[in-house]
């Protein structure tokens, strides 16, 4: 299996010093969503242009465009494995069961976390609210939610992974 190549000595932290979990965190805090803060605060470890990371990851928020499905955070934590293990080849099948190997234990690593891998379960809600409207950022949504520490781990989750698997 050929994994991305990838600067070991930035896995932790950014070309500017930031730890990547406390990046992912901040930039939920900020306004961005979960899939967005993940994705963002690993793209340059790809060569990604982080305008292009925003919008690849800005439809999976909210589990999915507020479907409350897959948990965002989750969504880009398998978005940068596929960034670091994913299959380019369409013959290549070794390639994509690594990719769904690294992806399961991910899910495994998550849920050990977060009892769940799915955003309404996480919440603790019994079924999406029903709008694709986004919530205010206010300090009441902030004391309800588990996201930004849940955005946090999935980042630590990725940095741990990718400190594991890097050649």
């Amino acid at each position: 299996m050929a994994y991305a190549k990838i600067n070991r000595e930035l896995i932790r932290v950014d070309g500017n010093g930031e730890n990547r979990a406390d990046k992912a965190k901040r930039m939920f805090l900020e306004g961005y969503n979960c899939s967005q803060c993940v994705v963002v605060s690993f793209c340059d470890l790809f060569g990604v242009d982080e305008n292009i990371a925003l919008r690849m990851s800005a439809s999976f928020g909210g589990g999915m465009g507020r479907m409350r499905e897959v948990c965002g955070a989750f969504s880009g934590i398998i978005m940068v494995l596929g960034l670091f293990a994913g299959q380019t080849e369409g013959e290549d099948q070794e390639a994509k069961k690594e990719n769904y190997r690294l992806v399961q234990e991910a899910a495994e690593l998550f849920r050990a976390e977060n009892r769940s891998i799915i955003c309404r379960e996480i919440l603790g809600l019994e079924k999406a609210e029903g709008t694709f409207v986004p919530a205010p950022r206010t300090e009441e949504y902030y004391k309800k939610r588990p996201c930004p520490e849940t955005i946090r781990g999935a980042a630590q989750i990725l940095i741990d992974m990718l400190e594991k698997y890097a050649v």
